[in-house]
C-alpha cells in the first residue's frame, strides 16, 4: 500500500485559496442536500493540560472522498511558544479502505475555515464591498482576510487585536502579501465603522464589537467561537441579521453566538435563515437588499476537511508533492 505524507508546505502549495473556496461550496451543497455523512465531532478533554482532542470524520459521496481529522487545541501552548491549534488529517480510499494520505492539518484547518468564509462572502456580501476588518491577528485571521480578498475587490483592510505587537506584525505581513494598506485599528469601534466585511477569528468568550457601530449592508463572518458559552457577535446583531450557518445540527449544539440569544428569548430557531449549502446550491437566495446585515456563523464541520484534503491529495499526485512511502 502506497501512502502520501504531506507537510504544511505541501498543503499550501497544492491548494490555493480560490480552489479551496470552490471546494467548500461543493462540500456545503452536499451537506445541505443530505448527501454527506458527517457525525458530530467527538471531543476528548485533557483537563490536566488545558487541552482538547477532537475527532472529525466525514464522507462526501458525490466525490467518493473519506477523511478523518484529529484536531488538538491546547490553550497553554501560546505561553510556551507552541501553536494553539494543531491537526493531522488522514485520507482514506473510499473504494478499498486503504489509507491514502496523512497530511499536516493545522494549515489545512486555517485554509478550509478561511475558504468557508470566502464562499459565504461571495454569496452574501455586497458586490461593491471594498473594505474589510479582521478581529484576531492569528493564523486564522490571516486566512480570513486572504479569502475575502479572493472574492471581493478589497482596497483597504483593518486589523484589531488586543495585543498591539501582534496587530502591527499582522498589518505589515498582510500589507506586503496583498499589495494594499492593512491598518491597525485603535479600537473595535474604529475597526467596525470602516468595514463592508467583518471577520471575527478570536478566542474571546464575549462579543468583540458593539452592534451600534455596524454600517448598513455589512457582511460578517463569525468563525472564532465554537462553544455554547462563548460568542464573538453581539445578540443585537444576531437578532437583526440574516443568519446563515454551516450546519444546523452543529451550530445548535456548539455556537454560543446563537445559543445565548436563543436562551435569552431574543430569537427562535426559525431565525436561522439558511445553511450556506442551501444558498450555494440555489435552494435559497443570498443577499436580497443592499442595506441588510448578513452573518455567516461557522463552527466548522468535517465536510470542509474532507473536501480540502481530497483536493490537496489530487493536486499532490499531479504535482509530485510530498513523500510517497510503502506500508
Amino acid at each position: 500500500m502506497k501512502l502520501y505524507i504531506l507537510s504544511g508546505s505541501d498543503v499550501r502549495q497544492a491548494l490555493p485559496m480560490d480552489g479551496a473556496i470552490e471546494a467548500m461550496k461543493g462540500a456545503f451543497v452536499q451537506l445541505s442536500t443530505g448527501q454527506a455523512v458527517v457525525p458530530l465531532r467527538l471531543g476528548i478533554p485533557i483537563p490536566r493540560h488545558n487541552g482538547l482532542v477532537g475527532l472529525m470524520p466525514g464522507y462526501l459521496p458525490a466525490d467518493d472522498q473519506v477523511a478523518v481529522k484529529i484536531g488538538l487545541i491546547f490553550k497553554d501552548n501560546v505561553s510556551k511558544g507552541l501553536p494553539l491549534i494543531q491537526a493531522l488529517v488522514v485520507v482514506v480510499d473510499a473504494e478499498g479502505g486503504e489509507t491514502a494520505a496523512v497530511m499536516e492539518g493545522g494549515y489545512l484547518t486555517a485554509l478550509r475555515t478561511g475558504a468557508a468564509s470566502g464562499a459565504a462572502t461571495d454569496l452574501l456580501a455586497r458586490e461593491g464591498a471594498r473594505t474589510a476588518t479582521v478581529f484576531g491577528a492569528g493564523v486564522q485571521g490571516r486566512a480570513q482576510l486572504e479569502a475575502v480578498c479572493a472574492v471581493r475587490a478589497i482596497q483597504e483592510a483593518w486589523i484589531y487585536d488586543p495585543e498591539p505587537e501582534r496587530a502591527a506584525s499582522y498589518a505589515d505581513e498582510m500589507s506586503d502579501r496583498l499589495g494594499f494598506s492593512v491598518g491597525v485599528a485603535a479600537s473595535p469601534r474604529e475597526a467596525v465603522r470602516q468595514a463592508d466585511v467583518i471577520c471575527t477569528a478570536t478566542t474571546s468568550a464575549d462579543p468583540v464589537f458593539d452592534d451600534a457601530d455596524l454600517r448598513p449592508g455589512t457582511h460578517i463572518n463569525g468563525v472564532g467561537a465554537h462553544a455554547p458559552h462563548a460568542r464573538e457577535i453581539p445578540a443585537e446583531t444576531i437578532r437583526r441579521a440574516k443568519v446563515v450557518i454551516d450546519q444546523r445540527e452543529a451550530c445548535l449544539a456548539e455556537a454560543g453566538d446563537l445559543l445565548i440569544p436563543l436562551e435569552q428569548g431574543l430569537i427562535t430557531r426559525d431565525h436561522i435563515y439558511a445553511e450556506l449549502g442551501e444558498i450555494a446550491g440555489g435552494a435559497k437566495a443570498g443577499r436580497t437588499r443592499e442595506e441588510e446585515i448578513t452573518l455567516f456563523k461557522s463552527v466548522g464541520v468535517a465536510v470542509q476537511d474532507v473536501a480540502a484534503a481530497g483536493a490537496v491529495l489530487e493536486a499532490a499526485r499531479r504535482l509530485g508533492l510530498g513523500i510517497e512511502v510503502e506500508l
